[in-house]
C-alpha cells in the first residue's frame, strides 16, 4: 500500500522586505526594496501510513503551520514534492478537500448565529452525503461526545469546550480519511480536554482515520499519537516514538524512596543519586530495563523504607531536553 502521504524534500520559501530601524531606515526602505528570503520549511521528508496518529512537533515559528497548510492545498511548495492520498494537494484541492478534515483550534467552521445541528446539515448537503448515512454519523458521534443537548443551541451560547467538541464532529462527518488537527485542545479545561483526546484516539483506532496533530500541550500528544515528527528552524529534527526519544536523550527513570526518617548516604548498584531531602531520596535509574523488585533487592537491608515510586520522565521534560540541546546537526532521524 502506497503511503496516505508523501513528502519529499518540501521546501517552502518566503520573501521578506528588509525593514531598517528608525525613520532613516523607514525612508530608505521605501525607496530601496531589498528583501531576505527565509525558509519556513527547509528539506523535509517524511512517509504516513494509513491509518497512524502523528504529532508535528516545534517550537514557534518552526514552520508547523505553513507545513498544515501546504498538505492541506492552502500553500504551495516552493521546492519538493507533497501528496496527500494519491494527489498534489494545491492541484487536486476540490477532490483533496472532500477527504480530509480540517480543526484549527482558533478558528470556527461552524456557523456562529446557527444552531448546531443546521452547521452539521450544511456540511452533509456540501459534501452530498446520502442521508442515511449521515444520520448514522451524526447519531455515532453525538453519542460519543454527549452533544444532544447541545445540536439546538446557537454557536454563539456554547462554552470554548462544547464547541471544540462541536468543531472536531463537524471535521470528521463526511468521512474524512486523513484529519488535521492544529492545536486542537488550546484554552480547554482539564475535562474539556480529557473528553477530546479520548474521542480522538478512539476515532484513529476503530475507524482507522489518520491524524496530524499539532499541539504545545504535550499531553495531547502522548495520548493521541505514538509518532513524533519533530522540527525547528524550517527543518526535520526527529521521527520517531517518545521511547525512541528518551532513548536518544538519555532520559531515564527515578525511583522515589520515602523513609520513615532522615537516613545516611547510601549507594545502590544501577542508580545515581539525584537528590536527598530530609526522608526523601530520588536516584535516576541507569539500567532501561531495571525492575522495581530489582531495585528492592539492591538496597541495604536496614533502611527504614515506608514507600518506593518509579516515575517516568515527563513528556514537557523530554520534549524541553530535546529543542535545548546544543547540536551541529540534526538528531538520528529514524527511518531516513
Amino acid at each position: 500500500m502506497p503511503p496516505i502521504l508523501s513528502a519529499k524534500h518540501v521546501v517552502k520559501r518566503y520573501r521578506q522586505r528588509k525593514q531598517a530601524s528608525g525613520l532613516f531606515g523607514a525612508l530608505k526602505s521605501f525607496v530601496s526594496s531589498g528583501t531576505d528570503e527565509i525558509a519556513a520549511v527547509d528539506d523535509i521528508s517524511f512517509d504516513l501510513e494509513a491509518g497512524e496518529a502523528v504529532g508535528y512537533l516545534g517550537p514557534n515559528g518552526a514552520g508547523k503551520s505553513t507545513m498544515i497548510k501546504m498538505m492541506t492545498g492552502i500553500l504551495v511548495p516552493t521546492h519538493g514534492h507533497l501528496s496527500v492520498l494519491g494527489r498534489v494537494p494545491h492541484v487536486d484541492r476540490m477532490k483533496n478537500t472532500r477527504e480530509i478534515g480540517t480543526v484549527f483550534g482558533q478558528r470556527s467552521q461552524l456557523w456562529w448565529d446557527l444552531p448546531v445541528s443546521e452547521s452539521f446539515d450544511l456540511s452533509r448537503h456540501i459534501y452530498g452525503m446520502p442521508e442515511g448515512h449521515f444520520r448514522k454519523n451524526l447519531d455515532y458521534f453525538v453519542t460519543l461526545l454527549d452533544l444532544n443537548d447541545l445540536l439546538l443551541r446557537p454557536v454563539r451560547n456554547l462554552s470554548l469546550g462544547q464547541r471544540m467538541r462541536c468543531e472536531i464532529v463537524l471535521a470528521l462527518l463526511h468521512d474524512p480519511k486523513i484529519v488535521f488537527l492544529d492545536e486542537p485542545t488550546i484554552g480547554l479545561d482539564v475535562v474539556a480536554k480529557d473528553i477530546v483526546r479520548k474521542f480522538l484516539r478512539r476515532i484513529n483506532l476503530e475507524r482507522g482515520v489518520t491524524l496530524v496533530v499539532t499541539s504545545h500541550d504535550m499531553q495531547d500528544i502522548e495520548a493521541i499519537c505514538p509518532r513524533l515528527l519533530m522540527v525547528d528552524n524550517g527543518k526535520l529534527l526527529f521521527d520517531g516514538d517518545l521511547s525512541q526519544l528518551r532513548n536518544h536523550l538519555g532520559t531515564h527513570r527515578r525511583v522515589k524512596l520515602q523513609f520513615s526518617h532522615s537516613v545516611p548516604a547510601f549507594s545502590v548498584v544501577d542508580l545515581q543519586l539525584i537528590e536527598a531531602k530530609e526522608s526523601t531520596v530520588y536516584f535516576e535509574i541507569l539500567r532501561e530495563n531495571l525492575s522495581l523488585l530489582q531495585i528492592l533487592e539492591r538496597l541495604p537491608k536496614d533502611l527504614p523504607l515506608e514507600d518506593v515510586r518509579l516515575e517516568e520522565p515527563d513528556t514537557d521534560e523530554v520534549i524541553r531536553a530535546f529543542y535545548g540541546m546544543s547540536r551541529p546537526e540534526p538528531l538520528r532521524v529514524v527511518g531516513a
